[in-house]
């Protein structure tokens, strides 16, 4: 629903009152989704700083809210002003049972399968395992071990390293620990730690070749409605196609798609959580 609402205020909802023109219905229509974007972003708003925002007159301002009022898509306290109503939390609830996440996001994963060329995976959190809800088969003619329905480690898999971001150094540790005696080639806990601190700035995470012989991966957490980790997505290749200088080549186009995905389920990037 997110729109920039004084880009709409100015170039859509603009105040035809004293012209003595009525509204379109699109008009009309615009004018009430940017007013519920400007209470989304301010919080409680009086009727005077919510018309100037809008760009409109306070009568035109005060018959929108008033119809949103009777719909319960706004809540008014008096000599406070409006706030978001108790039926967004209606429509939220029942948008978040109807979506399907594999079928929101596999256009998003299919365009980024079309650049790279490389296998893509979706997966979510599950039992402290990342559990793999699809994969798009790259290209090239590498064997990468992944099926829909697996449930890998967090701590080996750079799509497991993403999906706990947010995650406490006290979680990261108690993870790192439930998987065991690591491998030949895998960090010790306190290089482990040190990378996470590092990824969880950044916002993506890496595989490494800690999961599989010669597999890196690129990956990235999908945000929910609340800011918080509710998927991840990751670009898989071989070890001579995935070079350090790939890797980082990689690192915003997959940032930004699993952000688009993001968007798709209601995640609000204003107001994401701050970087650590």
């Amino acid at each position: 629903m997110k729109r920039d609402a004084s880009r709409g205020a100015s170039a859509v909802a603009k105040d035809d009152s004293s012209s003595g023109k009525a509204p379109s219905g699109s008009q009309t229509l615009f004018r009430g989704l940017d007013l519920l974007d400007v209470v989304a972003d301010s919080g409680t708003i009086g009727l005077p700083a919510l018309a100037q925002r809008l760009g409109l007159t306070r009568s035109t301002t005060h018959r929108l809210a008033t119809a949103l009022v009777e719909r319960r898509l706004l809540s008014q306290t008096p000599r406070e002003g409006y706030s978001l109503g108790s039926k967004l939390l209606e429509l939220g609830y029942l948008a978040g049972q109807q979506m399907d996440l594999p079928r929101l996001a596999r256009p998003h994963l299919e365009r980024l399968w079309e650049e790279l060329e490389d296998t893509v995976h979706l997966g979510v959190m599950e039992d402290d395992r990342a559990h793999y809800l699809d994969k798009l088969t790259g290209r090239r003619r590498i064997n990468i071990s992944s099926r829909v329905g697996d449930r890998q480690p967090i701590r080996s898999t750079g799509l497991g390293k993403a999906l706990v971001l947010d995650e406490t150094e006290e979680r990261w540790r108690e993870l790192y620990r439930k998987e065991g005696p690591r491998s030949a080639h895998g960090p010790d806990e306190e290089q482990w730690i040190a990378w996470m601190r590092d990824y969880a700035k950044r916002g993506v995470a890496y595989d490494l070749e800690e999961n599989e012989d010669r597999i890196r991966c690129v990956a990235a957490p999908v945000r929910g409605p609340s800011g918080a980790i509710v998927a991840a997505i990751s670009v898989s290749g071989a070890a001579q196609y995935m070079d350090d200088a790939r890797m980082a080549d990689l690192t915003e186009t997959v940032r930004q798609c699993a952000n688009a995905i993001g968007v798709e389920l209601g995640w609000n990037e204003k107001r994401a959580p701050a970087k650590r």
